[in-house]
């Protein structure tokens, strides 16, 4: 067993074993750069099945990130050739990904901030607009 701390390599190879912190059950990594169809603007670091189980429906996929394991029990395969390269492309992709999201969100930042707030409008007012709104539509037909 390994203790994240004495880990440096962020991507550890799929079929390794480990346990999040908290958790009670370990999990087997079987992906990398995972989304949950929830939250479009988050990526996972890994995706994981239950151990000893395994994969048995799409329900039981688990999403989490480096950070979140506390303990590996078993190195997957990691002196492999494509191994490598696949880990070498991931952490290329990764980076720049990185950098053009916080450009992204920041971009997005300097918009809601250089903004005007629109005043509120009154209830009272908003039901007139409403009405309004009727009545020309009802006058169309």
């Amino acid at each position: 067993m390994i203790i994240m701390k004495d880990i440096k390599e962020k991507y550890l190879p799929i079929g390794t074993v480990v346990i999040l912190k908290g958790a009670t059950k370990r999990l087997m990594i079987s992906g990398f750069c995972a989304m949950d169809n929830s939250n479009k603007d988050k990526i996972w670091d890994y995706s994981g099945c239950m151990y000893p189980e395994g994969f048995l429906n799409s329900n039981q996929i688990c999403l989490f990130d480096h950070q979140q394991i506390e303990k590996v029990y078993h190195m997957g395969l990691s002196n492999d050739d494509e191994e490598k390269e696949f880990k070498e492309n991931l952490n290329t992709f990764m980076s720049e990904f990185e950098k053009a999201n916080k450009q992204i969100i920041e971009e997005k930042s300097k918009k809601k901030n250089g903004t005007k707030k629109q005043p509120k409008v009154k209830k009272t007012e908003t039901k007139k607009i409403i009405n309004k709104t009727k009545e020309t539509t009802d006058k169309k037909e």
